[in-house]
């Protein structure tokens, strides 16, 4: 068991060294991972379009259900 904690003590320190480093990197580098508007809106375009033709195509499957059957 204490070869367990020690292992656990020993990650925790690695951990927290690792997030400190992390930590002074973001405030010496202050806009990394920023994303423009323009991804944003080229994003929300995309999932628009691609939700709109599945539904374009729902709706024809719909309704040309009972004639696409007997072929």
């Amino acid at each position: 068991m204490k070869a367990l904690g020690a292992r656990a003590c020993g990650a925790l320190q690695m951990l927290a060294m690792r997030l400190q480093d992390q930590w002074r990197e973001a405030s010496r580098r202050p806009d990394r991972g920023d994303i423009s508007i323009t991804t944003v809106i080229i994003w929300a375009a995309s999932i628009t379009g691609a939700i709109l033709i599945a539904g374009t195509i729902a709706v024809v499957i719909k309704k040309y259900n009972g004639l696409l059957t007997g072929l």
